[in-house]
């Protein structure tokens, strides 16, 4: 009893990797920036003081240090901005503003009340 196999060979991979980017041009490439905006610009902000409260790693280090100072300026920088683009923001923005400093003041009160 003799029956014919035919195999079925997917050979599609060929052609995918015909299409990719070698690995060394990839390592050359620089990553793409999001777009520049201000909630981006005021998320930026508040990791900064997140990492400065030491409520988050250093994204680069990737150890939790405390700046309490650093993390005080930052809030002050959010507070400020808040001030002077007021009326001129969108209500998201306005909203991510309030809510951004609201966040981080509290967790800076709650560090410094840890320290007593």
């Amino acid at each position: 009893m003799s029956e014919d196999i035919q195999k079925k060979v997917d050979e599609s991979w060929k052609d995918k990797a015909k299409n990719e980017i070698p690995a060394e041009e990839l390592k050359n490439e620089t990553p793409k920036m999001p777009k520049p905006d201000f909630n981006f610009f005021l998320t930026t902000l508040a990791m900064q003081a997140w990492i400065g409260l030491g409520l988050i790693p250093n994204p680069v280090t990737q150890k939790t240090d405390e700046n309490i100072d650093q993390a005080k300026f930052i809030i002050d920088t959010i507070e400020m901005l808040e001030g002077k683009t007021k009326g001129n923001l969108t209500k998201e923005e306005s909203e991510l503003s309030e809510h951004l400093l609201y966040e981080l003041r509290l967790a800076y009160v709650n560090k410094t009340m840890e320290k007593k």
